[in-house]
Parts: C-alpha cells; structure tokens; sequence
C-alpha cells in the first residue's frame, strides 16, 4: 500500500507551482473560494484526472479541515502516484493566511 505524507499550508503556499493542488469539496463550497490553481475533484471527474495527470506530479489533496483528504490522499497514491500529500488544517487552514479564489 502506497503511502501519502503530510504537508502545511505554509510549505504548499512557498511552492505553489510544483504541487498539482486538487480540493475535494463539494462543488458549491469549491465555487465559493478555493485555493489558487485548484482543480475540484470528485467521483464524477476522478477517473479523467488520473488519466490526465502525470503519476510523477506532485499531488496536494484538500478538504475542509485536512481529515478526509487523508483518505483521498491514500486512494490516489494507491493509484500509482509516488508524491502524494494531504495538507494539514484544510481550506480553513489556507484562507486564515493564503489567498482564496472565487468563481
């Protein structure tokens, strides 16, 4: 089994454009402020991400507090990926300090 690692916001805000950021809240609190460069995925566009997604890629998964990214983080390193992280504290975490995008 494949393992993921943890990761803070502020290591992911320093180095925004390695990690391929990937928030897993439903879609109306995505569209309501997410992080910069996030992609929303769910079960309905999982299986197209893994397909388009280069498995070396450095993958951020995000939730709301970083407790159910742990166990997305785990399905998508079981998948192939060797980088994989969950980000501690979630989205709440991020906006206290980190910038958040609307739609």
């Amino acid at each position: 089994m494949s393992e993921f690692k943890h990761i803070s916001v502020q290591d992911v805000a320093e180095n925004m454009s390695a990690y391929r950021v990937v928030d897993i809240r439903d879609p109306q609190s995505f569209a309501a402020g997410h992080m910069p460069q996030a992609t929303q995925l769910n079960n309905d566009n999982f299986a197209q991400f893994l397909e388009q997604t280069d498995n070396e890629q450095a993958v951020v998964v995000v939730c709301y507090h970083g407790i159910s990214s742990q166990q997305a983080a785990t399905v998508i390193a079981n998948q192939g990926f060797k980088d994989v992280y969950s980000m501690d504290g979630g989205f709440e975490a991020w906006k206290q300090t980190q910038p958040v995008v609307t739609e």
